[in-house]
C-alpha cells in the first residue's frame, strides 16, 4: 500500500501543479481538503477526480455514495482504488 500511497501523492503533486510540495510532505492521514492537510478545494478535487481516473483506469460512479469519504487522504483514496482494482 506503501507504493500506491506514494504513486497518489505524485499524481496528487502533478495533477494540481503543485511544485513546492514532495510526497514526503504530505502526510497518507491528513485531510487532502479544507484548512487541515493540504487545503484542496472543490476545484482541486474535480481535476484529481479525473487525473485519478486516468492514472489508474477506471471510471468514478457520480452517484457513488462513498466518494467524498474517499477522498478524504491519501490513505482513503488508496483504500478506494485498492477497492476499485480489486488489488
Amino acid at each position: 500500500m506503501n507504493e500506491l500511497c506514494e504513486q497518489i501523492k505524485a499524481l496528487i503533486i502533478d495533477s494540481l501543479n503543485l511544485e513546492d510540495l514532495t510526497p514526503a510532505d504530505i502526510d497518507d492521514n491528513a485531510p487532502l481538503f479544507g484548512d487541515d492537510g493540504l487545503g484542496l478545494d472543490s476545484v482541486d478535487a474535480l481535476e484529481l477526480g479525473l487525473a485519478v481516473q486516468k492514472h489508474f483506469d477506471f471510471r468514478i460512479e457520480a452517484n457513488n455514495t462513498e466518494l467524498r469519504d474517499s477522498f478524504k487522504s491519501v490513505a482513503s483514496l488508496a483504500n478506494y482504488i485498492k477497492k476499485i482494482k480489486g488489488l
